[in-house]
C-alpha cells in the first residue's frame, strides 16, 4: 500500500519537465503517463529501436542533453526533475 501511496503523491516538476507534460504538481505515474503522450504525439521513438526515445530540444532539458536515452534511463534522468 505504501508504494501506491508514493507513486500517487503529487510532486513538484521542474519548468523544464512542465514544459513537456504539463503545469505540476501531479504524482509521478501521471508524469510518466504525459511523457509517453508527448513521445508518441511528436514521433520521438526510434524507429528502429521501439524502447529508446529519440529527444526534441524540450526532452533534452529532461535527459540532461543528451539526444537518445532507453525508457529506463528515461524514468532515471525524470526523477531529477520531480521533489
Amino acid at each position: 500500500m505504501a508504494i501506491n501511496a508514493a507513486l500517487s503523491k503529487p510532486l513538484t516538476l521542474t519548468s523544464e519537465l512542465e514544459a513537456v507534460v504539463g503545469k505540476g504538481p501531479m504524482p509521478r505515474t501521471e508524469v510518466v503517463k504525459q511523457l509517453w503522450v508527448y513521445i508518441k504525439k511528436n514521433n520521438l521513438q526510434n524507429p528502429k529501436n521501439k524502447r529508446n526515445i529519440l529527444a526534441d530540444a524540450k526532452l533534452k532539458a529532461i535527459f540532461g542533453g543528451k539526444s537518445e536515452v532507453t525508457m529506463f534511463e528515461m524514468t532515471k534522468l525524470v526523477s531529477a526533475h520531480l521533489s
